[in-house]
């Protein structure tokens, strides 16, 4: 896998995972993302540090019930077990970090 291709699955998991929320809820997130936060969609995988700010603004203690969420359909479209890689107190960027490096020093053995 790519970094651009990790980055379109990160993307693809960021709207599955605000869509557990309904269709509707996702595209106003979306939407108040784009316009209060000035963060587009198609560049929400290089501004994660202000996608996760948005979210934490957006739902506040509930933030990190949602990146849960995305992380679990990133962790699924990789086939990967969330449940067996899932560590405590990391964020979402913690995890994506920690995700990013283990996906790509894989390739480099």
């Amino acid at each position: 896998m790519t970094p651009k291709d990790f980055q379109k699955t990160i993307l693809e998991a960021i709207e599955e995972g605000l869509s557990t929320l309904g269709e509707s809820p996702k595209q106003a997130i979306l939407f108040h993302i784009e316009k209060t936060f000035k963060l587009r969609r198609e560049e929400i995988p290089q501004n994660l540090t202000e996608f996760q700010k948005a979210l934490e603004i957006i739902f506040g203690p509930g933030a990190p019930y949602l990146e849960k969420i995305i992380l679990e359909r990133l962790y699924e479209k990789l086939s990967l077990d969330f449940k067996k890689m899932e560590t405590e107190n990391q964020n979402l960027l913690e995890n994506l970090e920690n995700l990013k490096k283990r996906l790509f020093s894989l390739g480099d053995a």
